[in-house]
């Protein structure tokens, strides 16, 4: 199995360590060639969604990523990942976000949730995260905090507003890798 990671900004090399220790190889995107690349996943890190589009535009991802994630290439988003499945930027997922919702850098925090089709608590790191506002159909809720969706699913495509890649516990990539 071969994941790539979008490496335009934000924890791509975390989530690389991540898979390293799952066992499972990957490889960084910094442009359309490394994107065609042959793989089974793709995982679209954190950062600032704005940089991360004008970028994928820029460097011609923006349309190939689409057209394969509609087509079911299995897709990670975490936090600005999460922004760049919804409805106002790649609109692969069914779903509208609220960016930025607990605030400035200050407002971030750390949460150990329940998150559905994993036994245990999980730990949650959240950087001036977003959350999910409004889920349509084919969305199935995965994790809450305090009333606000912090991870769901459509289809192939997973997201969570939190980085379980700042954390020791594998299990959300687990999770994403059996997608695969």
């Amino acid at each position: 199995m071969r994941i790539a990671i979008l490496a335009l900004q934000g924890a791509f090399e975390e989530h690389r360590q991540t898979l390293l220790k799952l066992g499972v190889e990957s490889f960084l995107v910094r442009n359309l060639a490394d994107y065609q690349r042959e793989k089974d996943g793709m995982i679209i890190p954190g950062g600032e969604s704005t940089t991360i589009l004008k970028l994928l535009k820029d460097l011609s991802i923006f349309e190939p990523l689409k057209k394969d994630i509609e087509q079911g290439l299995p897709v990670f988003g975490t936090c600005a990942g999460l922004i760049m499945l919804d409805d106002k930027h790649l609109g692969t997922m069914n779903i509208t976000v609220k960016r930025n919702a607990y605030g400035r850098q200050l407002g971030s925090f750390f949460f150990e949730g329940d998150f559905d089709g994993i036994n245990g608590k999980i730990p949650m790191t959240f950087i001036r995260a977003p959350f999910i506002e409004k889920c349509g159909d084919g969305v199935k809720i995965l994790s809450t905090v305090n009333g606000n969706i912090v991870a769901a699913q459509q289809g192939r495509q997973l997201v969570t507003a939190f980085h379980p890649e700042l954390n020791d516990d594998l299990r959300v990539h687990e999770y994403f890798l059996k997608m695969c």
